[in-house]
This record gives structure tokens, C-alpha cells and sequence, in this order.
């Protein structure tokens, strides 16, 4: 591990003024993925910011129905809020499939936006990794890539974004709030992680987010969603507990008189970002539930999906995960994250 300064933010201008000053600072909440990079010598933060006493650990009930969560309300705290439960379930079912019960007690919101792939090349600092070391390469291309994406990769990086927490946000179609030397602004979900190749930034798989200079996360906003109890998160993973997915959906469906009026789903452990795709999403309006349209918007959202090799098995795996993710939806009857077998 490298010498670093240490600084405690007293507010978030603060902790703002910090970032602006040290590009190479890092900002500390829950540490739960930073100080293990760091350990790894993957992370070489010349500050660490503290954030932890900042008063960011609220979930606030809004006029308009949504919820905003603090980016330092913890993963256990948000998960079993009543707020949460009652108004997105959906997102306490993503955050309980993650991790263990350790972890979520320390692990926040603002760091779960902002953790890292769980690339084997990325933690090894002596194997080539684009992400970590721009320009040396991709030793996941060609290499073990077996849980490794399969959509939206670029020559240069295959990583997989690893929350489960940002996928339920991802199809709840939540808003994050940042503060930076700009003042304070919103972006959209969809527009907060980005992929390794883009028109605007070219190919930068070393940039996971859209944060500038000197921002910090300071909460996320889940609009109300009329999902009611038709909703799922299901995720597959190599074993049942403590495990990042392989694959995993949250799917939520709103249903008027047995007919689909509007659908949600996101995909995680398949890019570099969670996927959605909202054109195959409008293609389940208007439908009745069955397994043939689910099947045929899994083949449609998977369409532009290219294996590895290793990772070949995702694209059939996915393909089944969202039929039955929405079969579940459909149906009412979402994952139970307690129980360890499939529904």
C-alpha cells in the first residue's frame, strides 16, 4: 500500500474542494471495495477523502412520491427501510442478493455506484489490464474470461460492472445526485456508468462513471414505481451466498386487466455497465403474459450478446434468466433472496 495523505471532510464542499485540488484523490465511505484495492496496490490514492461523518446517511420520503436515499445510508439500512420495502421493493430484493450481511452493514449507496469490476487482470497488478493500466492491454481477452461480459465490451476491455444494487436502480430508473466545484447536479441512471468505448470520451475503459472532476456522490432518487408485487430480482451465481452474478435480472411489470402496460428490466453481470434495453422493452407493452414474448424480447435484448469463450455459457444462461425473471414478475411471485433455491 502506498503512502497517502488522510483527510477528514467536515461537508461536501468540503470533501469537494479536496477532489478538485488531488485528481488522484479518493474519496473513503464504507471502504469496502477501495481499501481492499488499495491493499491489492491496484488503487494508488495520493489523499483519501472521509466522508463518513457527513450527513448523508438519510432515506427522505419526497412530495412527489419517490425516495431519496443518502449516499451514505448503508446497503443493510436501505434494504430493510420500510420506505424502501413498501415503495421498490425491487431494490431491497437487488441489495439483499448481495454480498453477505457483514458487508451490506458497511458497504453504502455511494459506493456501490462507485465500485469497481471484480476482474481477475484488474487485481493483479503484474497481468496487463486496460482498465487499470491504460494501454497494457486486455489479459481477459484471450485469457479466462469466464465471468466476463457479454454485451457492450470493447476490443480493449471485456469487465463486467459487479453491484447488484445498481442493476434494481438501473431498471427503477433512479437519479443520481452529485456535488462538484459546479454545484450541484442530476444524472439519469442510464447515463451515470458508462461503457469502455463511447463517441464522447472514445476508448477510456479506465473511466467507469461520467463524474468530473472533484464530484461526489451525495444520494440517488428512486421515482415511485407501480411494480407492486410484480416485480423479481433474480440472480445466478456460482454458488448461493457471497457470490457475484454471473447473470442476474430485475424485472418489473405493471399489469392492467392481464395485459402489460409498462416493463422494466435490467440485466447485470453481462457488461460493463447494467443493461437495459428500452426498445425491447416495448415490445412486452400491450401483451399478455407467456412465455413465448418473453422469450422472444430475451432473444431481442440479447441480439448484439458475443461470448469469449470461456463465458459462452452466459448468453444461453441469460437468455433463460430473463424468461424466468419475468415469468416471476408476471406472476407475483418475486425471488425470495432468503431462500436458497430457485423459485
Amino acid at each position: 500500500m502506498n503512502r497517502f495523505s488522510y483527510v477528514k471532510a467536515t461537508s461536501v464542499d468540503h470533501a469537494v474542494d479536496v477532489l478538485t485540488a488531488d485528481p488522484a484523490a479518493k474519496v473513503l465511505a464504507g471502504g469496502t471495495n477501495l481499501v481492499d484495492l488499495m491493499k491489492y496496490d491496484v488503487e494508488r490514492p495520493t489523499t483519501v477523502v472521509d466522508i463518513k461523518r457527513l450527513p448523508l446517511g438519510d432515506i427522505e420520503a419526497l412530495d412527489d412520491g419517490a425516495l431519496r436515499i443518502g449516499a451514505l445510508v448503508s446497503n443493510a439500512d436501505a434494504a430493510y427501510d420500510r420506505q424502501v420495502e413498501e415503495n421498490c421493493p425491487l431494490l431491497a430484493s437487488a441489495i439483499l442478493a448481495g454480498a453477505s450481511p457483514q458487508l451490506r452493514n458497511a458497504a453504502t449507496t455511494g459506493g456501490n455506484l462507485m465500485q469497481r469490476t471484480r476482474c481477475y487482470y484488474f487485481y493483479d497488478p503484474s497481468a496487463p489490464c486496460n482498465k487499470r493500466d491504460p494501454g497494457t492491454g486486455c489479459g481477459a481477452i484471450g485469457g479466462v474470461n469466464r465471468i466476463h461480459a457479454i454485451l457492450g465490451a470493447s476490443a480493449s476491455c471485456i469487465a463486467t460492472h459487479p453491484s447488484d444494487m445498481c442493476v434494481g436502480l438501473a431498471a427503477l430508473d433512479a437519479v443520481v445526485e452529485v456535488s462538484g466545484p459546479q454545484g450541484k447536479r442530476d444524472i439519469a441512471f442510464e447515463d451515470f456508468h458508462r461503457l469502455p468505448k463511447d463517441d464522447e470520451r472514445g476508448d477510456r475503459p479506465d473511466l467507469d462513471n461520467t463524474l468530473q472532476l472533484g464530484e461526489i456522490v451525495t444520494g440517488v432518487r428512486v421515482p415511485r414505481q407501480a411494480f407492486g408485487q410484480n416485480y423479481t430480482y433474480l440472480k445466478l451465481r456460482d454458488r448461493l451466498s457471497y457470490a457475484f452474478a454471473l447473470v442476474s435480472v430485475a424485472a418489473g411489470l405493471t399489469l392492467e386487466n392481464g395485459v402489460i402496460t409498462s416493463a422494466s428490466v435490467a440485466l447485470g453481470g453481462v457488461a460493463h455497465k447494467p443493461w437495459r434495453d428500452k426498445r425491447a422493452e416495448d415490445m412486452l407493452k400491450g401483451q399478455t403474459p407467456s412465455r413465448e414474448i418473453f422469450t422472444a424480447f430475451a432473444e431481442r435484448i440479447l441480439s448484439p450478446a458475443v461470448g469469449q469463450g470461456d463465458n459462452d455459457f452466459k448468453i444461453s444462461l441469460a437468455r433463460r434468466a430473463i424468461v424466468r425473471a419475468l415469468a416471476q414478475a408476471a406472476s407475483g411471485t418475486p425471488q425470495r433472496q432468503s431462500q436458497k433455491s430457485y423459485a
